[in-house]
Formats: C-alpha cells, structure tokens, sequence
C-alpha cells in the first residue's frame, strides 16, 4: 500500500465517527416519537397504539410511542413543552390536559399557550364499572346502597383531578352520593384493583375496560352518554338507567410543542386523517367503541379554549380541591 493510500488508526476512526454521525442524525430526523402523559392500558394509550402503524406510514417516518405517565398527566406534558419545535416529538392527550389548571396549584406550564394544537381526532365513551362481586346489578341498585351508606363505599381514579376522578365527582353530585376517593398513579393499577375487589367502583374509558368487563370481572352500570356504545351494547345509557343528567365523555387529541411551524402541523393533520381513514384503524376504533372525528387545527385550538371554561366550572361544582 503507497503512502497516499494508507490509513492509520485514527484517520480510520475519524472516518467512522463523519459516516456515523450523518446516520444517526438521519435516524432521528425519520424517528416521529408521540410522547403518552398516560399509562399502559388506558383508553388514550389503546387508540394510539392501534393507530401508530398506519400513523406512522402516513407520515413517512418510524413511529415511537412513549408512555410518560405520572402526577396525573402533568410527568409527560411537561417533557412534550420542553421538546424543540421540530416535528419529531408530538402527543396526544385527553380532557386531562384542559383540568389542569383548575386542580393544580403553582401549575408550571399553560395548557393552551405552551402547545400546539393539531386536530381533535375521537372521541371515547366513558363507562361506570363495579367490581364483579358489588351487590348491586343495576344503577338504581347501586345509587340506593350508596344512599343507604355513605362512605362506606370507595373509587378509584387515575390520578387527583384527572377525567377519571371528575366523572365520578359528577356522579355524586348528579346522584346525591358519597363514596371515599383513592388516587391511583395511572389507569393500570386502578383498574387492577377494581377488578380485584381493593376496590368498589370506578370510571374508565370504555375501549380500556371492555376486556374486563367481557371476562366478567367488572360490571358496567352505565355509560353516560346519549347512546349505546355498539362495542357494548348491553351496557344502557346513563339516561336508560335512570339518571339523563350524568352525562361526560372522553377525548383524545393531537398536539406538539408551542412554536409548532404551520406547514408541519397541517403535515401531521393531513398523515392523522389518512391513518383514521385506513379499513385497519377504522376496524379497531370500532372495535374499542371510539367515535372518530378528525377536526381541522383551527377547531383544536377552540376546542381546547372551550373545554378549558367547562371544565373549570365542573371542578368548582365538584368542590374539588387544587393540590
């Protein structure tokens, strides 16, 4: 080998490092990661995953979903606001990130302000679940013991101030009852113990629980909507069991770090609606009994506005206490 074609050691090395550096960067660059403020096994958590394939191909690059849950949502969305405005970490979040401010003190980020909103992409329903051994079969039942012991009887949530905590509170409100409150550090652990009999009752996601209730080892007692779930529909409406004024459900929806360029939002709107349009995804939103409805940025950013103010006002009825 001639001087001018030989290579030491650390010339070789050099090489390495300026071809290895371009791949990395590339592999980053094509990496969309999603990061989850919830825990495995929730309703935000079984939309996306059921999605991020076909989400992925959409946008033409990988896709990585990231559960961070804790603090009720507030662990994962704070991470979202510190990410660069680059495209390549985004979320999707539910009704807990517009109930923040009302059930968090010293509340270290704007939820509206500090990110972007790209489409409000489904909707889910809601379920009111008791562990399989509660005596009673129905809501009316389950009011009237309620009624005859207050506080006897407890629920779980998903965390202080989370939807999951809210449903319930309204429920008592709406109900006239009282049952004792146990924060729970994500759905998962919740759901476990409901299931388990630790405890009594509880609200979940539908697509979220709807494993457990088909195995028999929670009942549902109502979902508080309008309509039959057609993902469960032996369950009734909240109205059909005989309270029309409980009524909440649950949303998901997109969102990136503020600063979020235009032409990058509108891609990943664009890459949402052709995912949720897919016979796969539609099959499996279905399936989990999510109604899907893709809005535009624009009706995101009010939507976020609107539920904010509802949200605030439920928090305040409820007499729920910031913390």
């Amino acid at each position: 080998m001639t001087p001018s074609t030989h290579l030491n050691r650390r010339q070789l090395l050099a090489a390495a490092g300026a071809t290895a550096l371009p791949l990395q960067a590339f592999a980053q660059a094509n990496t969309t990661k999603f990061i989850l403020p919830v825990s495995a096994g929730s309703g935000v958590d079984g939309i996306v995953r059921a999605s991020s394939s076909q989400l992925g191909k959409a946008l033409g690059t990988n896709v990585v979903v990231e559960n961070q849950p804790g603090a009720g949502g507030i662990v994962g969305t704070q991470n979202l606001i510190k990410a660069a405005p680059d495209g390549n970490t985004l979320s999707f979040v539910s009704n807990n990130h517009v109930i923040y401010p009302s059930v968090t003190k010293n509340l270290s980020f704007d939820p509206i302000a500090d990110i972007t909103p790209i489409a409000v992409v489904a909707y889910t329903p809601l379920v009111l679940i008791v562990n399989a051994k509660f005596p009673a079969k129905d809501l009316k039942e389950f009011v009237a013991l309620l009624k005859a012991s207050p506080g006897k009887y407890n629920y779980a949530s998903s965390g202080n101030g989370t939807i999951l905590h809210l449903a319930p509170e309204l429920f008592k409100d709406v109900t006239g009852t009282f049952s004792t409150h146990i924060p729970y550090r994500g759905f998962a652990p919740m759901l476990q113990d409901i299931v388990s009999g630790q405890i009594d009752w509880g609200v979940s996601a539908l697509p979220a629980a709807l494993a457990q209730i088909k195995a028999g080892n929670v009942r549902g007692l109502c979902i508080p909507m309008d309509k039959r779930s057609p993902a469960a529909p032996d369950i009734p409406t909240s109205a059909e069991a005989g309270f029309p004024k409980y009524q909440i459900d649950a949303w998901i929806a997109a969102v990136g770090p503020k600063g979020l360029p235009a032409a990058t939002v509108q891609k990943v709107n664009a890459a949402i609606r052709t995912a949720f349009a897919t016979d796969e995804v539609k099959e499996a939103m279905a399936k989990q009994g999510n109604i899907v409805g893709v809005t535009t940025p624009e009706v995101a950013t009010e939507h976020f506005k609107k539920e904010l103010a509802r949200y605030a006002a439920l928090v305040k009825k409820a007499g729920v206490v910031p913390a």
